[in-house]
């Protein structure tokens, strides 16, 4: 995945051997009485991350306010987000924003927190339970996969459908709503005879593209492709051209990055459901932000929104082209 491009972060430490810190600069929010921020993504090299992280940080010089960002070593790193939770409680921050690696890992540190008077609001990734946290501020993924089942069934037509399923990490919320979703698009469950494929990709290119290839091998008619994410997406067509099959299974994702668009313009990506990152953090630190003035607490899931992206719409699908795509990507237009 990759945004726009990213702002410089002032300072990049190793914290702990586990955590990445790096505490940007913030306009106008430096003085002693500013209100502190707390932020803590999966990563910090992710590129969806690094979106977050530019909208927050802008908002916080917009409110001014100080924002703190803090990141996991790797994604999965829970360990290195407990650090980050308690290093922030110590630092008096009045609100933590956080992308969970787990939807369960963290939650100890969370309810301290909050015991401790932070509010603590999800963004991107909810918690189990969601009232774990404050308020979640995310896209809605199980319909986001629902966009892209419904699409890839109509843009495979009549074709007896033969699907492979390229998950992300198994047990995370995000994959598995998008999971669920993608199947009842497409009308069909686990276990249907119609999925010939099934690979865990971690979201990573590489370790899809080396799936897609040993499932190519079992299977070569597949004619259907549902990829968690952009760059699971990109890692399977490199496989599928190599293969000479580009022209032959119809492949759908999530996420809406600028890249993902290009792909899609670029009719390496059927179709891929775009998402909103940034307004997830603008409204993260907007709720923080009024918590410490007036004492409002945010709450419950909040969907910030997610379309359909595609060159090839189909008949009864809501979608919008991959010019709309370029103005849009990553940004702040869900609704």
């Amino acid at each position: 995945m990759v945004g726009k491009p990213s702002r410089s972060v002032i300072g990049s430490v190793v914290l702990a051997g586990a955590l990445v810190l790096g505490m940007t600069g913030c306009s106008g929010g430096s003085g002693s009485d500013s209100v502190k921020v707390g932020l803590i993504t999966k990563t910090d090299s992710n590129p969806y991350f690094v979106k977050v992280r530019e909208a927050a940080q802008a908002q916080a010089d917009k409110d001014g306010a100080q924002l703190i960002a803090l990141a996991g070593a790797f994604d999965g790193d829970n360990e290195g987000q407990v650090t980050a939770i308690e290093n922030m409680v110590g630092q008096g921050v009045k609100g933590i924003l956080i992308t969970p690696n787990s939807s369960t890992g963290v939650l100890d540190a969370i309810k301290r927190a909050r015991d401790a008077g932070v509010i603590v609001i999800a963004l991107d990734t909810a918690t189990d339970p969601e009232d774990a946290v404050d308020a979640t501020y995310a896209t809605d993924n199980k319909a986001a996969g629902v966009s892209q089942g419904k699409w890839v069934k109509a843009a495979i037509g009549n074709a007896a459908p033969q699907v492979v399923m390229l998950d992300g990490t198994p047990g995370g919320t995000v994959d598995t709503f998008r999971h669920d979703g993608f199947l009842e698009g497409f009308g069909i469950t686990n276990g249907s005879p119609e999925i010939v494929g099934q690979e865990s990709t971690n979201g990573d290119q590489t370790k899809a593209q080396t799936a897609m290839e040993n499932i190519l091998q079992r299977a070569p008619r597949i004619n259907a492709l549902y990829t968690i994410n952009e760059p699971a997406a990109a890692g399977a067509y490199q496989a599928i051209q190599s293969a000479g099959r580009a022209n032959q299974i119809t492949i759908g994702s999530i996420d809406g990055s600028c890249t993902g668009v290009a792909d899609v313009k670029a009719g390496k990506i059927g179709a891929t459901v775009m998402q909103f990152p940034a307004k997830m953090a603008e409204l993260g630190v907007q709720a923080v932000v009024k918590y410490a003035k007036d004492g409002t607490k945010p709450t419950g899931f909040n969907d910030t929104g997610s379309q359909l992206i595609t060159d090839k719409p189909m008949p009864g699908i809501e979608s919008k082209d991959t010019a709309w795509g370029e103005q849009n990507c990553w940004g702040t237009a869900g609704s």
